[in-house]
């Protein structure tokens, strides 16, 4: 009775709400193959950096989102310390390697990724009041400050901050390819295709989130071609 409870239930096996987010785990799963198995060499800093952020707002949109996705939630917190773990491995082979240069990179990242906090930080304080604001006039802005995707709700920032994924592969689009990632151009463009269909069956239906999905899919597809042809069709 429990396992066809499960199975029939909203965010179960025979649903979107069950593929999509088991699709994220990918991404937490290949920073784990990358961490165990693969030189830091290949790292990617920057798409580390951006999958934290990413992640982190993720795991706020899965506890808001209807149905409520549990499975979300733990992939995306997975990947935080998955992607946490390979900016350690980032900093420790940048300093061993390039001892002159090394330390002021990573000190360098490390007061932008301060400051990117301190003005999340202050986006969130200063977001209710300026909402209340909003909400007592007419038209347009205050549609958008109670639209329940709208700049003041977690429904609109996770979605669209992942255009920053493919805003970073648009950054690697001719990176080498023995430092290109397999596993995570792989994960990347899966769930980018699988989100595609979340977005319409998620509670308020997400269009930013398949526009920005559809663009993942595609920038992320490409690099794993170029991954793909490189390791298995040119030699």
């Amino acid at each position: 009775m429990a396992l066809a409870a499960f199975l029939n239930s909203p965010t179960g096996p025979m649903t979107t709400h069950f593929w999509g987010p088991v699709a994220n785990w990918g991404l937490a799963a290949s920073g784990m193959y990358d961490a165990a198995l693969k030189g830091p060499e290949i790292i990617n800093e920057r798409m580390s950096a951006t999958q934290i952020l990413y992640s982190g707002l993720f795991v706020r949109f899965a506890w808001a989102v209807q149905p409520r996705n549990y499975i979300l939630a733990s992939c995306h917190t997975a990947n935080v310390m998955a992607q946490g773990n390979q900016l350690r491995r980032w900093a420790e082979y940048k300093i061993q390697t390039e001892p002159e240069t090394g330390p002021s990179t990573v000190r360098n990242a490390g007061i932008m990724a301060a400051g990117v906090a301190a003005g999340i930080t202050a986006m969130v304080v200063a977001s209710t009041p300026i909402q209340n604001s909003l909400k007592g006039g007419s038209g347009f802005l205050a549609r958008m400050a109670t639209h329940p995707a709208g700049p003041f709700y977690i429904h609109f920032w996770a979605p669209n901050f992942k255009w920053a994924l493919s805003i970073n592969n648009l950054m690697d689009y001719d990176r080498p390819t023995d430092k290109i990632s397999l596993s995570m151009t792989s994960a990347l463009t899966l769930t980018g295709l699988i989100f595609m269909r979340w977005s319409f069956v998620i509670t308020p239906v997400n269009y930013s989130l398949f526009a920005v999905n559809c663009a993942l899919s595609s920038s992320s597809g490409y690099l794993l071609a170029r991954k793909v042809k490189a390791d298995y069709f040119d030699k």
